[in-house]
Parts: C-alpha cells; sequence; structure tokens
C-alpha cells in the first residue's frame, strides 16, 4: 500500500530525475548536430578518441611522406632534363669526331664546337639544381634520401648521382684538332661514350627510381584514405540519428515536464483530507 507524504514528494523526484535525464540526451543529440561530430569530449568515448586521434597523427604523417615523394619527383624530373640535354650534346660530339675522318673537313673548326659542346656539358653538370642544392656534382651516395612512408625507416635513396661519381669532361673541353681525328679521335670517341654510358646508368636509376615512388605514392594514397574512412566513423555524427534523438528528447522532455507538473500537486490531494 502507497503511503502519502507531503514533506518529501518521491514522485516529483523521480519525474525531475527522468526529466534532467532527458534533457541530457536532447543537449547531447542537439550538439552533434551543431557540429556534426560525434564525439566533442573525451568523455563522450574515451578509447573512441584515442584511437582516432591517432589515426589523425599517422595520416598528418603519411600526408608529408606524399610530399616527400613529390618532392623527390620533382628532383628526378630536373636531373632527368639535365641529362638527357647531355646526352643529346654528347651525340652531337660522337658526330663531329666522325666527321674529323673525313679529310676535307675543317678540324680546328670541328674542335671547336666539340670544345664549345663539351663546355656547355660542363655547365649543364655544375649548374643544374633543385632548390638550390646541386644534383649532378658534389653530391655523395645517399645524400638524396628520403621519407616515403609513416615509419621513419621507410625511406628511399635516390640513386642517380652514383652513376655520375667518375664522368670527367675535361678531355673534351680541352680537345684540339690534333686529337679529333685517327687514334687520338678513337679514344676521345671511347671517352665520350663513357661519359654516355654513365648519363645512361643513370638515367634508368632515375626511371626505376620513379616507378618506386610511384607505387610508394598509390599506397599511402589507398591507406591514407582508409584511415581517414576509420576516422568519419569514430568523429563523424549520424545526422539523421541524432535529429530522430533530438526531436524524440523533446517530446520527450514536454512529457517529462507535465508529469512533474502533476506530481508536484499531488501533496494538495492529501492536504484535502485535512478540511
Amino acid at each position: 500500500m502507497s503511503s502519502f507524504q507531503i514533506r518529501t514528494n518521491i514522485g516529483a523526484l523521480k519525474a525531475y530525475n527522468a526529466l534532467a535525464k532527458v534533457n541530457k540526451q536532447t543537449s547531447d543529440a542537439q550538439l552533434r548536430l551543431a557540429t556534426q561530430k560525434r564525439i566533442n569530449s573525451v568523455a563522450d568515448d574515451t578509447s573512441g578518441y584515442n584511437v582516432g586521434k591517432s589515426l589523425e597523427g599517422r595520416v598528418s604523417v603519411m600526408k608529408a611522406a606524399q610530399g616527400n615523394i613529390s618532392a623527390a619527383k620533382d628532383m628526378l624530373s630536373t636531373a632527368e632534363t639535365s641529362l638527357q640535354n647531355i646526352n643529346d650534346l654528347l651525340n652531337q660530339i660522337k658526330a663531329k669526331i666522325t666527321d674529323a675522318n673525313d679529310p676535307t673537313k675543317d678540324k680546328s673548326s670541328l674542335a671547336a664546337d666539340i670544345e664549345a659542346l663539351g663546355k656547355e656539358i660542363e655547365n649543364i653538370f655544375s649548374t643544374t639544381e633543385f632548390n638550390g642544392t646541386a644534383l649532378l656534382t658534389g653530391v655523395s651516395a645517399g645524400d638524396f634520401k628520403f621519407q616515403t612512408g609513416h615509419d621513419s625507416g621507410d625511406e628511399l635513396t635516390l640513386g642517380f648521382t652514383e652513376k655520375l661519381a667518375s664522368v670527367d669532361v675535361s678531355d673534351i673541353t680541352s680537345v684540339t684538332s690534333a686529337n679529333i681525328g685517327g687514334s687520338a679521335g678513337t679514344t676521345l670517341r671511347g671517352t665520350v661514350e663513357g661519359i654516355e654510358t654513365s648519363v645512361k646508368n643513370a638515367l634508368g636509376s632515375i626511371g626505376n627510381d620513379v616507378q618506386r615512388l610511384d607505387v610508394k605514392d598509390n599506397y599511402l594514397t589507398a591507406a591514407i584514405t582508409n584511415a581517414n574512412s576509420s576516422i568519419s566513423r569514430l568523429f563523424d555524427a549520424d545526422m539523421a540519428m541524432e535529429q530522430l534523438n533530438a526531436t524524440k528528447g523533446s517530446i520527450s522532455a514536454q512529457a517529462s515536464t507535465a508529469m512533474l507538473a502533476q506530481l508536484n500537486m499531488a501533496p494538495q490531494n492529501i492536504l484535502s483530507l485535512f478540511q
């Protein structure tokens, strides 16, 4: 049998607690609608928050690694263009050495042409730079090392510089009419072909490195997409569901408020016994 009390209105207190709970749920749903975020504080989902922030940090590192890959590709493209130009100049020099074996040709003019082409090759080697860094001369193996993944050990060292270590253009830039024909011309051609081999090997190394960078770039793109999908699942609010929760909470709050008002008036019924 229920007792009748007026000092403590138990029913009203229970209704108040129910109203407070409904208001909290409604407020949470409205905040999520306003921010479009499921987690607005660590207390909302501690483990989810920690996992999501860890993923966000991973994505930031992977995006930075993609920037490194782009820089590496740009550097390789710069080196490739210069080496292709050098290769074209070497072909011209070989053609002029062949011309020198024609007794009707002016060997002095041919020597001057070869010397000029050699100086241009020398100039390309010495002036090819990327962002102020020399690419074809004065660099050692391992100088161009790029982090291409999330882990610091995931690196790629560009190897084209190793192929150019023994290149020496001085025999071409100091050529005279006396050493461009006959057996001397054969020796000069051997020097040119040696440089040409080094240049072609460097171009091959560039091609291989670009292919590897493309693979790493594609992997990072997929990894970033997957990580962002997980971050979205953890942090993004389900807008349709939160709208339903907010509407439901608003209706429940109105009902709870009405019941609280009625229960607050219940002691009045008990007072009628004293009349």
